[in-house]
């Protein structure tokens, strides 16, 4: 009986044929399953509703929201030059600046891209426009930068 079943046919079985594993298996991906539709809005849930499986749910999502390897690696390159064009603005406070600048970050970073902390450090300091200038000076010095 369970000898020429395949892994993820459950779906093929009646609730007689099910044993403790198979049952488990249901169990489990019920509970995720619901814990998946549960966390997303109105809006998504059309987009997964005629998904059977957890797996069918997270690859639906997930190419909805990363899309394709090609749009993920264009998303990539557009944040990377938003990155290295990225420069404070004279009449922008430090907080505005810092703002956009996690913004951009938490982005790249969401898509894989991580950046180590003394390469972002060292781009805020390079873009901070020329009234800075004696505290980039201070900060270099000081840190031994």
């Amino acid at each position: 009986m369970g000898t020429d079943r395949e892994p993820g046919s459950l779906y093929c079985l009646t609730r007689k044929e099910y044993n403790g594993a198979d049952q488990k298996s249901v169990e489990k991906n019920f509970k995720a399953k619901k814990i998946l539709v549960y966390g997303i809005g109105p809006g998504e849930y059309n987009r997964i509703s005629a998904c059977e499986s957890t797996k069918e749910i997270w690859e639906a999502l997930q190419t909805a929201h990363e899309g394709t390897t090609q749009v993920k690696q264009f998303k990539i390159d557009m944040h990377t030059t938003v990155y290295e064009l990225f420069k404070m603005k004279e009449d922008e406070s430090i907080q505005e600046m810092r703002t956009l600048f996690t913004s951009i970050i938490n982005e790249l970073h969401s898509l894989g891209e991580i950046i180590p902390t003394n390469k972002l450090v060292r781009k805020i300091l390079s873009v901070l426009p020329g009234s800075w200038e004696s505290k980039f000076n201070a900060i270099t010095k000081a840190k031994d930068l």
